[in-house]
C-alpha cells in the first residue's frame, strides 16, 4: 500500500505506540509495522508513546520501549519522539529526568482543569516548560463540555462581543507560551472550519476575555460534575464485565446535572438498552486501574445509580 494522494512532506503524520497493543519487548516493531501498513507511509512525523501514568511507564521501562522507539528514530521511521501523558507533574518530571529524546509532550489542559487537584494543568504544563518541551494540548474544549456551556456561564459569554464557547476554549489553551499544537475533536467540516478559523490571526486571550474565563470556571466548578473527558479507555476490549458503558451514563449525569434536561433519563435508558446500566457494576474495580482521570469510577456509578434508577 502506498499514499499517493498527497506528497508526503506536505504534510504530518502522528501515530502512538499504545500499551493496550503489546505486551513484551518484541510485540512493539511488528505493531509499528502493521501501523505505517495501513496509513501507507514510510515514516511517522511524530511518534507518541502513549497514555504515560506512574504504572504505565513502568510497562514502558520493562519492555525497552524508549529503546526501540529511539532505534526507529535513528533508522529514519520516527521524526520526532513524543509522550501523551495522564498523571501528576512529578512523574512527568521522573520521566522527563530518566528519558532522552523526548521531543514533545501531548498533556490534557483546558480552563476547567487547569488548576484542578485531580489533573494538575496547570503544574505539568510548567514541568514542560521547565524542560523546554513543545507542547500539544489535547482536551481543550474538554470533550465537548466547554462548547455547550450551562445558562450562568453562557450570560458571562454574552458580554465578550460575538466570542462563542469553543473560540474562548481553544484559544485559552493557544495563548500560554510553548503551545506546539491545541487537538480539538470535531464531527463535521463546519467545526473544523470554524476552528481553524480561531488560529487566523490568531490573538491570544485579552485580560477582558481571561477575567471571564475565571467566572465561567467558577460556574462549573460549583456543578460539581463528574470530570470525565469521554476517552473511552475504561470500554476498550470490552474490559468491562457487565459491558457498561460509563463515559455515556456520565455525560448523561453531567448533562442532567447542568441543564436539569429531562431527555436525559429518554438517552440514559436508550444507552443501558445495548449496555449494563450503573446498577450493574460488580465493583471488580478495572475500570478505575485504567482512567486516566483516576475517578472513583465505582462510587460515581453509584450517583448514576441514584438519579437515573429512582423507583
Amino acid at each position: 500500500m502506498s499514499c499517493k494522494r498527497h506528497e508526503r512532506s506536505k504534510y504530518a503524520l502522528t501515530n502512538k505506540l499504545s500499551t493496550h497493543f503489546f505486551d513484551k519487548e518484541e510485540d512493539i516493531i511488528p505493531l509499528f509495522n502493521k501501523q505505517l501498513e495501513a496509513t501507507g507511509v514510510d515514516y511517522f512525523d511524530f511518534y507518541l508513546l502513549h497514555a504515560q501514568d506512574a504504572k504505565i511507564y513502568e510497562k514502558y521501562k520493562r519492555t525497552n520501549a524508549y529503546d526501540v522507539v529511539r532505534d526507529l528514530k535513528e533508522k529514519g521511521r520516527v521524526k520526532h519522539i513524543g509522550i501523551s501523558f495522564h498523571d501528576k507533574a512529578d512523574v512527568l518530571e521522573k520521566i522527563l529526568n530518566e528519558q532522552d529524546g523526548i521531543e514533545v509532550v501531548q498533556i490534557q489542559f483546558n480552563y476547567v482543569d487547569y488548576e484542578d487537584e485531580a489533573v494538575e494543568s496547570r503544574k505539568v504544563y510548567e514541568v514542560c516548560r521547565k524542560y523546554n518541551k513543545p507542547v500539544i494540548v489535547m482536551e481543550p474544549v474538554k470533550g465537548g463540555t466547554l462548547t455547550n456551556l450551562p445558562e450562568k456561564a453562557n450570560e458571562v459569554l454574552s458580554t465578550l462581543n460575538g466570542v462563542n464557547a469553543a473560540n474562548l476554549a481553544i484559544r485559552f489553551a493557544a495563548s500560554f507560551d510553548g503551545m506546539f499544537m491545541v487537538l480539538s475533536g470535531m464531527s463535521s467540516l463546519d467545526q473544523m472550519n470554524e476552528n481553524v478559523s480561531f488560529m487566523k490571526d490568531f490573538k491570544k486571550l485579552d485580560e477582558r476575555e481571561m477575567d471571564a474565563v475565571g467566572k465561567i470556571n467558577n460556574v462549573f466548578h460549583n456543578l460539581n460534575m463528574i470530570k470525565c473527558t469521554a476517552c473511552h479507555y475504561c470500554t476498550l476490549d470490552n474490559d468491562c464485565p457487565r459491558k457498561i458503558k460509563i463515559p455515556e451514563l456520565f455525560a448523561c449525569y453531567n448533562r442532567k446535572k447542568i441543564f436539569q434536561s429531562w431527555n436525559q433519563n429518554y438517552y440514559y435508558n436508550t444507552i443501558t438498552a445495548t449496555g449494563g446500566k450503573a446498577s450493574e457494576c460488580i465493583k471488580c474495580g478495572k475500570c478505575e486501574k485504567i482512567c486516566p482521570q483516576h475517578l472513583p469510577i465505582r462510587e460515581l456509578l453509584e450517583d448514576v445509580t441514584k438519579e437515573f434508577e429512582k423507583k
